[in-house]
């Protein structure tokens, strides 16, 4: 089984340097990178994140809530320390790891 991983991984691996190895291969590699590029700058789709972005802290602070209710004091210190330092430190504006701000 694991020589089977280990087949797989070599065959991606020489797959993968085959196509970014050859002109046509770094061509294409760059119109994709290009693309990529555009897309994560387009103003619909950083929006889109941002919102996102926020929604998921919304329903985490929720989910942290409704958790923390039933559970009570089972709840780990760190945890709950880590969940009050991300909601301070997003509380003022700050970024957060993915670059999104909290708009």
């Amino acid at each position: 089984m694991a020589a089977m991983r280990y087949r797989l991984t070599f065959i991606a691996g020489v797959a993968l340097g085959y196509v970014l190895g050859t002109r046509a291969g770094r061509e294409r590699y760059e119109q994709l990178k290009k693309a990529a590029q555009q897309l994560a700058e387009n103003p619909a789709v950083r929006n889109a994140a941002e919102s996102a972005a926020h929604g998921g802290r919304d329903f985490a602070g929720k989910a942290y809530h409704s958790v923390s209710e039933k559970v009570g004091d089972k709840v780990p210190a760190s945890v709950s320390d880590r969940v009050r330092s991300l909601r301070e430190r997003n509380g003022h504006g700050g970024s957060d790891d993915w670059g999104t701000t909290n708009t």
